[in-house]
């Protein structure tokens, strides 16, 4: 397919214009984007778009997500992670998902992520107790039929739950602790075996818009050996290892009880960073691990709506920058946050690190807030060379909104209205790898009515489900409260809340 924009107002987020509006033509050939100038003239067969009252900018990159959580949307509110996990992520009962289940919740996320103007998610897919080819197959398929462009993991936790938390063994009923301890955890060799296979069978799909990650879970949950092979193993096949670190001041307290350090310097001490390591949140940083952050090449995905929800901390924001760090946007999963929406996590961004302190030059400016969504994002992805800016050569995702709305009225700053005052309801087309996959509002890829009415028929049985699980593994919820509250009387030195 060949597009051409005629004369629209073009963000571009490239190296010259940035974030500042620029009127120009754009011309898409095979999914690439071939010129960007003006004065350029549509060809024979382009499908032309009147670019006059349109802003035209690169696609959203959501760089960290779980569309699992999808079917617990809604679900929780006021619980911190470690007690909300145990809902989300149940540590008992029958949690395998069918490979059907996969596929609707996975076409349900990413459409309700491409009709934002969401056009990449890096997708960190957990599947519990372990992850078979039949799940994975599953998100690929209902990725490349929705047209989005996506990252997908293997997600790893390969320690016992509990035993990646501090102060289990002395808080945790001795019954439970045998119960979940009993469960079995893949091996290392599982784990890299899985992965070595899972990079040759996707590799290339959808013309190279879906790729295989590998995503160790987070430093405390898995074993060294596997930690620094992941590390490796993406730096070999040019992909991501995408990490979870120091989300909750929980996780801090969990580096110096297991390691007697940080678990970034825990990372640095085994070999496990690299610059195709993403740290998912990064909250609980020491000014010497951001140092190490940086001098690894390190990208950090931050989650602004998902730590205020499960009250997690604020991320500094303006040290990592400082510090030279490459910083992503992510919504996190369909349940910590309950959407994924990255419009409204752009306005989170700009907005929460305004009351991390009064001097005004240090707060976010709407240009480093859409970097992060777009460029910082596609980079923390090993993205870079394909997406996350409009220019000639990278693949076509891109998102056209209507500034004839009341979002765009008056039209002043539009890079400003865009972060503050756009929430996706001027979204007119969103295209991506060349093709328009939302048209005025609907999607050209998959039936968004059939996906809801399929997922509405199956919605009983899910939620006997649900309610089963969540009355199961209330029985940790003494415990992990009182983890929750030791952890949170330690010191510190330093703290990541507010008030």
């Amino acid at each position: 397919m060949s597009l051409f924009i005629s004369g629209a107002e073009v963000i571009t987020m490239d190296e010259t214009t940035g974030s500042t509006p620029v009127r120009l033509d754009i011309r898409v050939e095979d999914g690439v984007i071939t010129a960007i100038g003006t004065d350029l003239e549509a060809a024979a067969g382009d499908t032309v778009i009147d670019g006059r009252d349109k802003l035209v900018a690169p696609g959203l990159v959501n760089a960290h997500t779980h569309s699992w959580e999808t079917l617990f949307k809604g679900r929780f509110d006021n619980l911190p992670l470690e007690l909300w996990m145990l809902f989300s992520y149940p540590l008992l009962g029958d949690v395998r998902v069918d490979p059907d289940l996969v596929r609707l919740r996975s076409q349900l996320f990413a459409a309700e992520s491409l009709k934002a103007g969401v056009t990449t998610v890096i997708d960190d897919v957990l599947e519990t107790p372990d992850q078979n080819f039949g799940q994975l197959d599953a998100v690929f398929d209902a990725y490349e039929d929705a047209g989005i462009r996506a990252n997908i993991s293997g997600h790893i936790i390969n320690e016992p739950f509990v035993d990646t938390l501090p102060f289990t063994g002395e808080l945790l009923d001795d019954h439970l602790l045998e119960q979940v301890r009993g469960m079995p955890v893949p091996s290392t060799e599982e784990y890299l075996a899985f992965s070595e296979q899972a990079f040759s069978r996707y590799r290339g799909r959808a013309g190279g818009r879906l790729n295989y990650m590998v995503a160790p879970s987070g430093p405390q949950r898995c074993a060294d050996d596997l930690l620094t092979a992941a590390t490796q193993m993406a730096v070999d096949q040019g992909a991501e290892c995408h990490i979870h670190v120091l989300e909750t001041k929980t996780q801090a307290v969990t580096g110096h009880e297991f390691y007697g350090t940080t678990l970034v310097k825990h990372l640095e001490r085994i070999g496990a960073l690299s610059g195709n390591t993403t740290f998912a949140h990064g909250i609980w940083v020491t000014d010497e691990d951001i140092e190490v952050i940086a001098d690894a090449g390190v990208s950090v995905s931050h989650n602004p709506t998902s730590n205020l929800k499960l009250g997690s901390g604020v991320l500094p924001w303006r040290r990592y920058l400082d510090a030279g760090v490459n910083l992503g946007l992510g919504s996190d999963g369909g349940s910590s946050s309950d959407t994924p929406r990255m419009l409204e996590v752009v306005k989170a961004a700009a907005l929460l690190h305004k009351i991390s302190g009064p001097d005004f030059e240090a707060w976010p400016t709407v240009h480093e807030v859409l970097h992060a969504a777009t460029v910082g994002g596609a980079r923390s992805g090993v993205l870079q060379e394909t997406t996350g800016s409009l220019e000639v050569g990278k693949r076509a995702d891109l998102v056209i909104y209507d500034l004839e709305t009341l979002a765009f009225t008056p039209r002043n700053s539009l890079e400003i209205q865009l972060v503050y005052s756009e929430n996706g309801g001027s979204i007119e087309y969103v295209v991506v790898d060349g093709e328009i996959v939302v048209d005025h509002g609907q999607l050209t890829t998959v039936d968004e009515e059939a996906l809801i009415e399929e997922f509405a028929q199956r919605r009983p049985q899910l939620q006997a489900w649900q309610d089963e699980l969540e009355s199961m593994n209330s029985a940790f919820v003494p415990a992990f409260t009182q983890i929750h509250q030791k952890a949170h009387g330690r010191d510190l030195g330093f703290t990541r809340f507010l008030g």
